[in-house]
């Protein structure tokens, strides 16, 4: 991307990389906790401008990024599809076609995250 990186998109990312291994968040989360309610497309935008090397040093797991039915969103059977549940199974986060129990494996934040982790 050669145009400046958007304040927002920064927000995203740093937000998507304090969800733990092994856990999931939905896109309306993510915009939630990035201090960006309602903007759940935003974060879908956002993750599809992540910088391949990734951001301040560190990889941004997208794929741990879900819909709020715990679906992943792209296509099923698609390149990018079976990539994404490739990496959430190798986090041991059981996906069942396209479907994550998000009782079993949504990231639920403790105070201690927000207050240290999440800095906007």
């Amino acid at each position: 991307m050669t145009e400046t990186i958007k304040p927002q998109y920064r927000q995203i990312w740093q937000t998507v990389q304090t969800i733990p291994v092994g856990k999931v968040a939905s896109y309306g989360q993510i915009a939630d906790l990035a201090g960006l309610p309602g903007r759940a497309r935003l974060v879908g935008k956002a993750l599809g401008y992540v910088p391949k090397s990734g951001w301040q040093g560190q990889k941004v797991p997208w794929y741990r990024v879900i819909n709020s039915q715990g679906k992943i969103s792209l296509p099923f059977g698609s390149k990018g599809f079976e990539q994404q549940k490739q990496l959430l199974q190798n986090e041991q986060v059981v996906v069942t076609g396209c479907r994550i129990k998000l009782k079993n494996f949504q990231w639920q934040p403790s105070i201690d995250e927000l207050l240290f982790k999440l800095q906007f």
